[in-house]
């Protein structure tokens, strides 16, 4: 099984959050963090999505799987609805889980779906090298 990489933004700041204590987005990390228990999941923590409207967000990806980011995510109560998602997510071979088969965070909180990465591919003859 290859390596699924969750990133979780730690500057998602939600609506109430105390001015001096973490934000949102940097609970949600410490939760996901004590629940996870799939030798294959990597957590990383990243500075911003840039999706600022709709904490607490989210993006999940692995090699040659699509890409998914996820927003309005419950710093509390969401650890383990993304931990189910992503193990739905791991066991595909592309990263489509079916839709019947996401957890509704999954469905409602969908921001963003991204194709996998393309293979690179050789130029084709007398095609210049790009400059440096």
């Amino acid at each position: 099984m290859s390596e699924t990489l969750l990133y979780v933004c730690t500057t998602c700041r939600r609506e109430g959050d105390n001015p001096d204590g973490p934000r949102a987005g940097a609970r949600l990390l410490d939760a996901l963090r004590a629940r996870n228990t799939a030798p294959h999941l990597r957590i990383e923590a990243v500075e911003c999505l840039s999706v600022c409207k709709r904490p607490c967000t989210v993006a999940v990806a692995s090699s040659h799987r699509w890409t998914y980011v996820y927003g309005d995510m419950d710093p509390a109560e969401s650890a383990a609805v993304i931990l189910e998602g992503l193990a739905a997510y791991a066991a595909t071979p592309d990263g489509i889980v079916p839709w019947r088969e996401r957890p509704a965070a999954f469905k409602t909180g969908v921001i963003a779906r991204i194709p996998p990465f393309p293979d690179p591919r050789p130029l084709p003859a007398g095609t210049l090298e790009p400059a440096e």
